[in-house]
C-alpha cells in the first residue's frame, strides 16, 4: 500500500507568502511517514492575490521550490508541491506544478493549460501551459493537471494515453461549486480508469470561500478519503495495484473508436 497525505492548506491575505511557507513547512513536516504528499494551487500568493501576482512570482529555483526540496530530502518522500507562480527566464508568469523526488530532485513540472477567466483574472495574467507528461512516482507514472483544466477531458484522455495511472490535481476551487469539485474528480477518474488525487485550497482569499474536500478517488468512482472544509492533513492508503486490475477487468480504454464528423450541409 502507497501512503499519501494531501495538505489542505489556507492562504490568508493577510499572511505574508515567507511566514506562509514557514507554517506550511511544518504542515508538511506532520505529514511524515507518507510516501507522496501533495499540497493545492498557489497556496504562497494565494490564488486570488491578482494585484500581487507580478510582484509574488518567482523562478522555478526559487524559495519556494528550493523549500520543497529541502523538505522532501528531511522526509523522504515524493512531494507534489501543488502549484506555484512561475516567473520564466522569458519573463511570463506560469501556474506551474512541480513533483519533487526523495532526493530532492524535480522530476516532473506542468504549467497549467486551461487557465481561468470567469470572474478571475488568471486568464489576463499568465501565459498558458502547452504540453502534459507522466513521471514515475510511488503510484506508478503520475501526470497533472490543475483546478479548472478537471472541466477538459481531452487533456484527462490525453494523460491516459501517455500512460498515466494517477494524476494530481492541485486546486483553488470555490466552495459554490463544490458539487462540481465532487463530480469532475470522480468523473476523470472513472473515464480514464485512473487514480485521481485532488488536492484543494481551503479558507477565504477576499470575497471568495475555497471548497477545500480533498480527495483521493480510484477508477470505480469510489471516493477512498476526503477532507473536511478547513486546513487539515487527509491521509489515506492506496493500492497502486488497482488500475491495472480495474483495466484488466473492465478494458473500456481498449473500446475506444475513431470519431468522425459528419458534414453538415444547409440549413
Amino acid at each position: 500500500m502507497t501512503r499519501v497525505a494531501l495538505v489542505q492548506v489556507e492562504s490568508p491575505p493577510s499572511e505574508p507568502p515567507g511566514r506562509r511557507r514557514e507554517r506550511v513547512g511544518r504542515m508538511v513536516a506532520d505529514a511524515r511517514g507518507a510516501d507522496l504528499v501533495l499540497l493545492p494551487e498557489l497556496w504562497v500568493p494565494g490564488y486570488f492575490a491578482f494585484d500581487r501576482y507580478a510582484e509574488l512570482a518567482e523562478p522555478l529555483d526559487g524559495d519556494t521550490v528550493e523549500a520543497g526540496r529541502e523538505w522532501a530530502r528531511e522526509l523522504g518522500c515524493f512531494l507534489h508541491l501543488g502549484s506555484v507562480l512561475e516567473r520564466s527566464p522569458e519573463g511570463r508568469l506560469h501556474n506551474t506544478a512541480v513533483l519533487v523526488d526523495p532526493s530532492g530532485t524535480v522530476v516532473h513540472t506542468y504549467r497549467k493549460i486551461h487557465v481561468f477567466g470567469y470572474r478571475s483574472r488568471e486568464a489576463e495574467l499568465l501565459t498558458p501551459g502547452e504540453t502534459v507528461g507522466t513521471t514515475a512516482s510511488p503510484l506508478g507514472p503520475m501526470g497533472a493537471t490543475t483546478c479548472y483544466d478537471l472541466r477538459f477531458p481531452e487533456i484527462w484522455r490525453a494523460l491516459a494515453d501517455a500512460g498515466a495511472e494517477a494524476v494530481a490535481v492541485p486546486a483553488a476551487w470555490p466552495a459554490r461549486r463544490r458539487a462540481h469539485w465532487r463530480l469532475f474528480t470522480e468523473a476523470r477518474a472513472v473515464e480514464q480508469q485512473m487514480l485521481v488525487l485532488a488536492c484543494n485550497a481551503a479558507g477565504a482569499q477576499g470575497e471568495v470561500t475555497l471548497g477545500g474536500a480533498s480527495r483521493v478517488v480510484d477508477p470505480w468512482g469510489t471516493v477512498l478519503a476526503e477532507a473536511g472544509g478547513g486546513e487539515e492533513i487527509l491521509r489515506c492508503e492506496v493500492d497502486r495495484g488497482v488500475v491495472a486490475r480495474t483495466r484488466a477487468e473492465f478494458p473500456v480504454l481498449g473500446d475506444r473508436r475513431p470519431v468522425h464528423v459528419a458534414q453538415v450541409v444547409g440549413t
